[in-house]
């Protein structure tokens, strides 16, 4: 009896996770659906009752909740003194879902830690749905839901999406980066036949790189340009690079990210620039930071466990990419993991979220 319910289970599960996919795989809104639904469930358990398990959590939830009582938007601040770590924009999403929770009545908004975790909830949701809005550039509508499960289903995005700080929402806004310059890249940048899609990607990719900067500063620009110069070495061209209309993107670009930036600089000169930059980024490149050392090859290592349980299946397509390794979608691919891998694993200071966005 026992063998025979084995059985029967070990039919069922994998032909009823293919029947869901099969489902969603018949129109985007259903893939979209099936892909909200595994992200709630991924997501939520834990959620609205987990304290603060983070020092990082704490600090971020603790400056914005300053943020909203002094009413002072421009100026960062951790009870008596300056937090120049991060931009302005993780707080601001913060801010602004505990306002409205406080307008709409909600008792005792500033001090209930999960509605600081609100944009990241948000921002891991995103990611996943924009997973799969990237991977419809590479692959058939079935591969990219499986995309999106893999990327909902992983450890490492599942801390993050309850944690009151700014990776899960950077995630959002590099991956729709990408997504935009791999559809411009692989020739789906439209024509000029078709003038709204020509300027869509652009505007999408600009976009995004603007919010990312305010999210964490350089990163996202890191990332984005590793990608772009490794795929113009390989390729030995840049026409490509006209697509995403860099002359009036960079324009839209400072136009977003310049008032506040304008306004700190203002506020606290070069101060905000310094702890940054200086002492909260570069330093984590040449130093260990708050005992956070590790030697290369940690990030290689730890995929294992952060990106469980789809990381098993990197081995079994190895092969399939060194085959297809010349073909342009596996190139972008490519170039997109492997340079900022490298320099990750180059730097000092490591933490496995870093390369979340990998």
């Amino acid at each position: 009896m026992t063998s025979t319910t084995t059985d029967r289970a070990r039919q069922f599960w994998p032909r009823g996770l293919a029947t869901f996919v099969d489902f969603a795989s018949a129109g985007h809104a259903r893939a979209a659906a099936l892909l909200l639904v595994i992200s709630f469930l991924a997501f939520l358990p834990g959620f609205f009752q987990i304290p603060p398990v983070d020092r990082d959590e704490a600090r971020f939830a603790q400056a914005t909740k300053q943020m909203v009582e002094t009413g002072d938007y421009i100026d960062i601040r951790f009870q008596n003194d300056v937090r120049y770590k991060k931009p302005v924009g993780i707080y601001w999403l913060q801010a602004a879902i505990v306002k409205a929770a406080g307008a709409l009545g909600f008792a005792d908004a500033q001090r209930t830690i999960w509605l600081y975790r609100i944009p990241s909830l948000i921002g891991a949701v995103g990611a996943v749905l924009l997973t799969y809005w990237t991977a419809l550039a590479f692959v058939s509508r079935r591969a990219a839901i499986l995309a999106g499960i893999m990327l909902a289903m992983s450890i490492l995005l599942g801390v993050e999406a309850r944690l009151a700080k700014t990776d899960a929402m950077l995630l959002l806004t590099i991956i729709a980066a990408m997504g935009a310059m791999g559809r411009i890249y692989l020739g789906f940048g439209g024509s000029p036949r078709e003038p709204r899609r020509h300027w869509i990607l652009p505007a999408i990719f600009w976009t995004a790189l603007a919010a990312g900067v305010l999210l964490k500063g350089p990163l996202i620009l890191m990332i984005v340009g590793l990608t772009g110069a490794a795929l113009v070495i390989a390729d030995r061209s840049t026409r490509w690079l006209t697509d995403l209309r860099p002359a009036v993107g960079l324009i839209w670009f400072v136009v977003l990210v310049l008032p506040w930036f304008w306004a700190i600089f203002a506020r606290a000169g070069s101060g905000f620039f310094v702890d940054s930059i200086g002492v909260d980024m570069l330093s984590k490149v040449v130093s260990s930071q708050e005992s956070h050392g590790a030697p290369p090859g940690f990030f290689t290592v730890l995929f294992f466990a952060t990106f469980w349980p789809a990381s098993i299946l990197s081995g079994l397509a190895a092969p399939a990419i060194w085959r297809d390794r010349r073909q342009a979608p596996t190139k972008f691919l490519l170039a997109w993991v492997i340079p900022s891998w490298i320099a990750f694993e180059l730097a000092i200071t490591k933490l496995p979220h870093y390369v979340l966005p990998l």
